[in-house]
């Protein structure tokens, strides 16, 4: 390939099936993804991790801190930072459907990178998360023995929901098995905390500057799914992880669909809107250009 974008060599047929009617498309799971940042002398970094390469979906490519909604991420919480109305109107949402997100942005960040957006009060934030204890409650997290408005009640904290910015919104192609409509939000990592490889998903993890990780992808040396690259190419003008906070509220949360239409010669046009990078030409049994 000439560069790292993942492409699943099913989807030619999976895309045709869909056409001629006989691939019905399923409802996409509410999702979050967090991209961490930490200021460093030549900028921002993000931190990624590394998909193992037995992952059914996107395995071996890089991606950030995130995962499904858990039905119980709308349970009572303490919250601090926007009231949930505002996110509700941010996202687009209704109120419990918005604090979902939300909590699973800040869950899923605890849960695969040990790093926890919460305080003892509205205006401060753990320090250190490590250690037996702290390591106990994110297993139970991750085994969804515990709820994460559990969790908090447990050690009286509050989600800082001000310390996220939403991003971004991608769904899932029509055609793929897997689908997941997911809020993309930046964080930085607080001060204190480090992260680690928490997640069972990932074989590496790094803290990389944007630029850096889109010229790998350009090089074909980093696979990345679309929405990956094009964030990071999104995050390339701020020079500091407050900068990048500070644009958030700005920023369009229109989702970004990828769209599949069939020329009269068979050819496959996979198309992203607003995101012509990652146009495929597919011909009649052939691979994408």
């Amino acid at each position: 390939m000439a560069n790292g974008q993942w492409y699943p060599p099913e989807w030619p047929d999976r895309i045709r099936a869909l056409a001629d009617g006989s691939l019905t498309p399923v409802t996409p799971k509410r999702a979050a993804t967090v991209m961490l940042l930490k200021d460093t002398d030549t900028g921002p970094s993000v931190h990624m991790l590394r998909r193992r390469t037995s992952m059914a979906f996107a395995g071996g490519a890089y991606a950030y801190p995130g995962g499904g909604v858990d039905p119980r991420d709308e349970q009572q919480i303490r919250w601090a930072g926007p009231t949930r109305a505002w996110w509700a109107r941010r996202l687009g949402l209704e109120e419990a459907a918005a604090q979902a997100i939300v909590c699973a942005a800040v869950r899923e960040t605890y849960e695969e990178a040990g790093v926890l957006l919460a305080g003892p009060t509205d205006d401060s934030v753990v320090g250190d998360t490590t250690g037996e204890d702290w390591e106990a409650d994110r297993a139970a997290l991750v085994a969804r023995d515990l709820s994460f408005a559990e969790f908090l009640d447990r050690r009286g904290l509050a989600l800082r929901s001000d310390l996220l910015g939403a991003w971004t919104r991608w769904i899932t192609p029509e055609f793929e098995p897997r689908r997941y409509d997911t809020w993309f939000f930046v964080a930085a990592l607080p001060e204190g905390q480090r992260t680690r490889n928490a997640s069972t998903e990932a074989d590496r993890t790094v803290w990389i500057r944007p630029t850096d990780a889109a010229a790998s992808y350009d090089k074909g040396e980093l696979l990345m799914m679309p929405p990956t690259i094009a964030t990071l190419r999104q995050l390339t003008p701020y020079d500091s992880a407050a900068q990048t906070l500070t644009a958030a509220p700005d920023r369009d949360l229109t989702p970004v669909l990828a769209r599949a239409r069939l020329g009269e010669d068979g050819e496959i046009v996979l198309a992203w809107p607003g995101h012509d990078e990652f146009t495929k030409h597919i011909p009649t049994g052939g691979t994408p250009a």
